[in-house]
């Protein structure tokens, strides 16, 4: 059956640009963990994702960049169905976590949100203690016994170049820290879930400079043990982290490569026109 939402216009053909990367470039590249192949997103009958097929390398980071509006908070939300939050919202088309659809019947969400986690935009601790926001998703998810919940915690904290600051505050509010402090906490409690794949909608667009440099050391640490897709409208941010770069615009997938080649070599005139400040 179709799943597109009835009274939709069919898509168009895919244009040149619309396409897969080029076979030479996913030779190249470490074999993807996750992927979309043709992947459409409805907001009722608004076309909102087109028929995108992206690859995301394994343990590197991927950014997604293109102006407001365009679809890249939407696509990456679809990569864990959180998506399925909001309502009217359908699609067409496969996204694979390790060549298994991740939108399969026998695909428990719930499973898919802890192998592959989210960061927000902006920072949303619980209104609980700094160590309760780390160990409450291992704990009701039964991830580890309750004794090795303190390892659990020292180490995501650690991992999230927080553990130093809040080590004598465990049992203070997530919400007295600051700003960079508290976006470090969600990442924390991201990694506490043991995911593989780590999703980050523009983390340090909320941030102050400070803060948003130590976030991006943080994600060169990160990328020795995660795979990291963050959306983000910072063209410096995109070209200073990540190893491959897809562009979006009004939907599509314009371009997607190797960032070095989408940020200096693009082939793409939408793309250049756009990393080059002309609009956006």
């Amino acid at each position: 059956m179709d799943p597109r939402p009835q009274g939709v216009m069919m898509a168009p053909e895919l244009t040149a640009a619309e396409k897969p990367p080029e076979k030479h470039l996913r030779e190249a590249m470490p074999a993807p963990i996750l992927e979309t192949r043709k992947l459409s997103i409805f907001y009722g009958r608004n076309e909102a994702v087109k028929k995108v097929s992206m690859p995301v390398p394994e343990r590197r980071i991927t950014a997604i960049i293109g102006p407001s509006g365009c679809g890249k908070s939407t696509l990456l939300r679809a990569f864990n169905r959180m998506n399925e939050f909001i309502a009217d919202v359908s699609m067409a088309g496969e996204v694979l976590y390790r060549g298994r659809n991740l939108y399969g019947k026998d695909v428990d969400p719930v499973e898919v949100r802890a192998r592959i986690g989210m960061v927000f935009q902006k920072p949303n601790p619980f209104p609980k203690s700094i160590f309760q926001n780390v160990a409450w998703g291992p704990h009701i998810n039964g991830l580890v016994p309750r004794r090795e919940l303190p390892e659990l915690v020292e180490r995501s904290l650690n991992q999230a170049g927080l553990w130093g600051e809040v080590k004598d505050r465990l049992g203070e509010s997530g919400l007295s820290l600051s700003g960079g402090q508290q976006q470090r906490l969600c990442i924390a409690r991201a990694l506490a879930m043991q995911p593989e794949i780590i999703l980050m909608d523009e983390p340090a667009s909320a941030l102050d400079p400070v803060s948003t440099d130590r976030i991006e050391d943080l994600l060169f640490e990160l990328r020795e043990r995660y795979t990291i897709v963050i959306v983000t409208h910072n063209m410096q941010q995109a070209a200073r982290v990540s190893d491959y770069t897809a562009f979006m615009d009004l939907g599509v997938m314009l371009e997607f490569g190797v960032t070095d080649q989408v940020f200096t070599r693009p082939r793409e005139k939408r793309t250049e026109d756009y990393v080059t400040g002309r609009f956006g």
